[in-house]
């Protein structure tokens, strides 16, 4: 295996880095066509007696005076921004750094907000990419597959789908090496770390390393999350070190702050971009500015960003509850909105988003400064892999 070359960067340290290079490249960023789990709602009230409580009395309520049973494990919202405003926000933070930008949009198994997109003139070569959840054991890990051919792409999702919804680690295992076949194919093992499915993190970690074991030499590069605790980036690094893996950028944005790390190259399209990662095994990994800001005070500002209401966006897109989704009595997913008994949400519901929105304004913005201080300081184990 040839060696690795990774470098690490951070903007607030060193502003020159990005003027070595001609171009930016911003991987693995969310729109409204993906859906994220709402199951966090329910797994989050079981560890908070009052919010559980609440949660059990309108849970029941709605069981029994509505004969309608709360699902929040099918249930789902999506991302507010629309697929060409999150582009065009990735697009713009790399130009502002005097570079070429290269954007790659993935979002969860689905490739819909690429395929509209390319309907673009100014983003008409944007990668065909998804963020594809792959069973393996006792969990599922999520892959970068950026850059599929664009004739094939349907049919590598229909493959997709069906490998998601079965068990087979053999069929995961296949598809892996026949995409890895694909020259033009980059793919990318995604916040390998995080327990995102609360198996515990010893389980976690056997099935990580069974992963790598067994389909390590078609992963191209493991990711460096730009919405993951520096420790745990830090933890990633030393797991890249010993696997003898590339380190990539990948900034995860669901919201309306720009992906926090992209990549540093001379590739002037995405095909070379990913010869360089691929074929000479180099990356530049630069971590932008909000990445420094406090861990938990961004990931609450991104939970904000979610549950906003968006006046200038199109009718339909505006409210937080048009972005979430429920099954209705007949089973059918269907907007919140349109479930609300008189199209009002339940009043402990709004009273609790709006509650929530206070942390954007004023005294109450303030106090989360004060609890969350410091930096979210990336300083890796190595500089140079």
């Amino acid at each position: 295996m040839k060696a690795t070359h990774t470098t690490i960067s951070c903007l607030w340290k060193n502003e020159g880095a990005p003027s070595a290079y001609t171009t930016g490249v911003s991987l693995h960023s969310h729109t409204s066509m993906s859906e994220e789990s709402l199951s966090f709602i329910h797994d989050m009230s079981q560890g908070l007696p009052l919010v559980k409580r609440l949660f059990d009395h309108y849970t029941a309520k709605c069981r029994d005076q509505h004969g309608f049973i709360l699902d929040f494990q099918s249930a789902h919202w999506r991302p507010p921004l629309r697929p060409l405003m999150a582009y065009d926000l990735e697009e713009n933070q790399i130009t502002e750094l005097g570079l070429k930008p290269l954007v790659s949009i993935s979002d969860h198994d689905n490739i819909d907000a690429p395929m509209q997109i390319r309907m673009v003139p100014h983003a008409r070569t944007v990668p065909v990419s998804v963020e594809w959840t792959a069973p393996w054991g006792r969990t599922c890990f999520h892959l970068g597959i950026h850059n599929l051919p664009t004739a094939d792409a349907r049919a590598w999702m229909d493959r997709l789908a069906a490998a998601t919804a079965g068990t087979d680690e053999s069929e995961v295992e296949s598809i892996l090496r026949d995409l890895h076949a694909i020259p033009q194919v980059l793919l990318i093992f995604n916040h390998p770390l995080w327990d995102l499915y609360s198996v515990g993190n010893e389980v976690h970690m056997a099935e990580v390393h069974r992963f790598l074991a067994a389909v390590g030499d078609c992963m191209h590069a493991i990711e460096l999350n730009g919405l993951r605790h520096a420790s745990e980036n830090r933890q990633v690094s030393a797991l890249a070190r010993s696997t003898g893996h590339l380190l990539i950028s990948g900034g995860d944005r669901h919201g309306l702050e720009p992906n926090a790390n992209i990549n540093l190259t001379h590739a002037q399209n995405f095909h070379e971009f990913v010869h360089e990662i691929r074929v000479e095994r180099r990356s530049h990994v630069l971590f932008m500015p909000q990445y420094a800001q406090p861990w938990k005070r961004r990931i609450l500002a991104s939970t904000l960003d979610a549950v906003t209401d968006y006046p200038d966006f199109m009718p339909g897109w505006q409210r937080w509850d048009e972005r979430a989704f429920h099954k209705d009595r007949e089973g059918v997913m269907r907007p919140m909105s349109e479930l609300w008994e008189g199209g009002k949400p339940p009043l402990p519901l709004l009273l609790g988003v709006r509650a929530v929105r206070m942390a954007r304004h004023g005294t109450v913005a303030r106090s989360i400064g004060v609890a969350f201080p410091g930096k979210n300081d990336f300083r890796p184990d190595y500089e140079v892999l």
